[in-house]
Parts: structure tokens; sequence; C-alpha cells
């Protein structure tokens, strides 16, 4: 830290990457290092009272700061003072927009924690209470989908650790919510949204069938281990009728693992002889599976999943489909590390799926603690902007833990405009 060459505050320039040694709340600037875009950037940070600012030579434009400094305003604090103080003003009002995140986020990890524990019993209990099991399933599958197809508006939420730790986390809970988001957006009638969503909570029931040596099991499966574990579709619709699920229902069950190709099973359906409720469960089934394998040493990042899915595997989904996933989830889906324009790393928490380049990020600052650590709504900062995205082996350790994206990527909606009160 200590490192990093300084400059007088009369020779900064536009270009100059430059760090504040100041706390968060005691300059005007959403972050305490960023490039100088502007004249009044300039201005206001020799108001702020350092007489020199730390920056860095390789984060700057190639300039010498000698050669295009600014000229030096000797009475630039006196000038700038009514500038700086409208500028912390609207710092107070970001802090107050980040407190009500805060709660926000809280709240909506709190509905994903009731949700998660339901279906938790929900898994539990589906053999031995049937009937009442069913009902229970059936009542919160409405719920959600009320929420998502009736709201104005949805946010896309990453889940944090704090949300309960791994034994909250259900695969079926996020294809089910991804499931009715695509149907929202496809405009499936309110009919079948019901169906899709049962179906899409129990798709994978036959695996209750399945040996937990096969299910549980890290290394590729062999011929004969695959041919069993393929089995589950068949297992899970014989056991969906005992439950006395409907036929579209079954559908899903049955073909959730073919693909638009050919290439799936159990029945090698291809294209729209695939049901389209069984399209919509297998697009969101394969895409948590990429971002939640079995081997989690095998998890692709959210972003790396879609494009893997786009770019080498996009003939094994209804194109139509595949380009609503990308769009609502965003090309930098929750849970991804970026870059930001100005150098800062971040990590994506939510996106508004109306403005998906336009995310709620939590923001690596060493002179945050974590637990306090900043929130950035990107489509309230006209001058920054997504760089690009970020393997997590490029991240250092430090800043990977700081952000702290989970093993397990985990979604929970939030309807916006006052829609929470349906959520259960």
């Amino acid at each position: 830290m200590n490192s990093d060459p300084t400059i007088d505050v009369s020779e900064l320039r536009i270009g100059l990457y430059v760090y504040l040694d100041l706390r968060w709340f005691e300059h005007p600037f959403a972050l305490s290092h960023f490039k100088i875009k502007t004249e009044e950037q300039i201005r206001t940070i020799r108001g702020l009272g350092l007489k020199r600012v730390r920056y860095s030579l390789d984060l700057s434009d190639r300039e010498s700061p000698d050669e295009t400094a600014a000229p030096a305003e000797p009475s630039a604090r006196d000038e700038v003072s009514p500038v700086i103080a409208q500028a912390l003003a609207a710092k107070k009002a970001m802090i107050e927009r980040i407190r009500v995140q805060r709660a926000s986020a809280a709240r909506i990890e709190n509905a994903f924690i009731v949700t998660a524990s339901t279906i938790r019993e929900v898994e539990k209990n589906i053999l031995t209470k049937p009937a009442e099991t069913v009902k229970s399933a059936t009542l919160l599958v409405n719920q959600i989908s009320e929420s998502i197809l009736s709201a104005p508006e949805l946010a896309i939420h990453v889940m944090g650790d704090m949300a309960g730790g791994e034994e909250l986390y259900f695969h079926s809970l996020n294809v089910t919510m991804l499931s009715l988001m695509l149907a929202r957006d496809l405009g499936v009638p309110q009919e079948a949204v019901t169906a899709l969503g049962m179906g899409a909570l129990f798709h994978d029931i036959g695996r209750a069938e399945i040996p937990s040596r096969i299910l549980l099991k890290v290394e590729p499966l062999t011929q004969a281990e695959l041919h069993l574990y393929e089995q589950h579709c068949d297992y899970g619709v014989t056991l969906g009728k005992r439950l006395g699920f409907s036929p579209p229902v079954l559908a899903v069950i049955h073909q959730h693992h073919e693909m638009f190709d050919g290439s799936g099973y159990p029945q090698r359906l291809k294209g729209e002889s695939i049901n389209l409720l069984a399209r919509i469960v297998g697009l969101a089934n394969y895409y948590d599976e990429l971002c939640n394998p079995v081997n989690i040493a095998n998890a692709l990042m959210p972003h790396e999943a879609l494009s893997l899915m786009f770019a080498k595997l996009r003939g094994k989904f209804d194109p139509r489909l595949l380009q609503l996933l990308i769009r609502r989830l965003g090309v930098y889906p929750p849970g991804t590390v970026v870059q930001l324009s100005n150098g800062a790393m971040a990590m994506v928490a939510t996106v508004n799926t109306g403005q998906p380049m336009k995310p709620i990020l939590v923001v690596y600052d060493e002179s945050v603690p974590r637990d306090e650590a900043i929130l950035i709504d990107l489509s309230l900062e006209s001058d920054l902007n997504i760089a690009k995205a970020i393997k997590p082996a490029l991240v250092p350790r430090h800043v990977y833990n700081y952000l702290s994206p989970r093993k397990r990527v985990s979604y929970y909606f939030d309807a916006c405009q006052g829609q929470e009160g349906t959520k259960k």
C-alpha cells in the first residue's frame, strides 16, 4: 500500500488513477479509488484537505503526471466547499440507500430460508405423507408463481452463506424459480404454470430409487451406472402417478433430460416433440447442474455456464428459451465476479431483469469492513459500468474471500413494488 507513488494535489490530471486515504464516508465518491475523468473531480479532491494522494502508474493513462497536470488552484478549497457539501449530502443519501438495500436483502434471505425449509419438508415427507405433502407443495408453487407472474418487475438475488448454510441449498428450488421466470417471459397460460412449477419442484423425484453411491459419485459414472441413473426419469413417472400428478407434470418429470437436438434421454425426443414445459425445466436444470454439480470442484460460475451453453451447447436447447434465460439472467448473472470500469472488483449480487446490464454489486474495498461492504446500484451510477467478468481462479484470494460468492449458487426472486407480501 505504502509503495504506491504519491502526487501533489495541485498536479492531478484527468486519466490518473488515484487512491484517497480517507474513510469511505469522509469523501463524496462512490469508491475510494478510481480514475479521474473530469476537472470537477480534480477540484473536489483538492477540496478534501489532502496534500498528496497515492496513484497507480499501471492503472493510469500513460502520460506522465507532470506533462498534463491541471493548473494549481490556490483557492480551490474555498471554491469547491459548496460542491463538496453537496457531494457529501449525496453520499449520505447513498449510505441510506445501502441501509435500505441491506434491510431488503435480509428480508429476501429470510423468505429464501422459509421457502427452502418448506421444500426440505416436502422432499422428506413426499413418500410418507403423500396427500398432505402434495397439497403443501401445490400451495407453495402457487404462492411463488403468483408473486413472480403478477409483479411489475423482478430482481434476482444470489443468496449469501448467511442464508443458512449448505443444508438449505436445494437444486429443486433453483430449477423451480428459474422455470417460473422463463414462464413469465414466455407468456405461459396461467393454467399451465402450476403444472410447470410442480414438474420443476419434483423433476428429480425418481432419484429416490437410485442408489446414493451413484447419486453422490464424483468420478465419471460407468456405462452401467449411467444406464441405471437415466432410469430415474421412468421411476419418477411411476412415483408421480402414485401421487396423483397430472399428465403435464408427469411429462416434465419424464422429459426434463431430453435435448432439442435429440441427444437426451430416456426417449431421445427431438425439437418440439419435447413437451414445452419439459423444455423449460430441462434448460433450467441443465444450467443449475453446471453451476452446482455433485463434484463442486467442477462448478462453473454463472457467467461461465451461460457462455458455455450459448457458445458450445446451444443446439441442445430450444433457442427461444435459451435467449430468454440469457436475457433475464443478464450477461453477468448473480454470483459473477467482475471488474469495473474504474478497476475495482465486485460481485453481482442482484440483477434487475429490466436492466440486466445495471445490477447491484458488492464492491471490494479494503478500507471498508466486509460486513459493511459497499453496495453500488449501477443504474444510479452514470460513469461506472462493468468492464469484464473475471474467472474465480484469477481473483486474488483475499478479494474472493471478501466478496464471498457461495460455493453453491442459489437464487431467489424479489417481486418489486410491494409484491413481497405474497412471498412465503
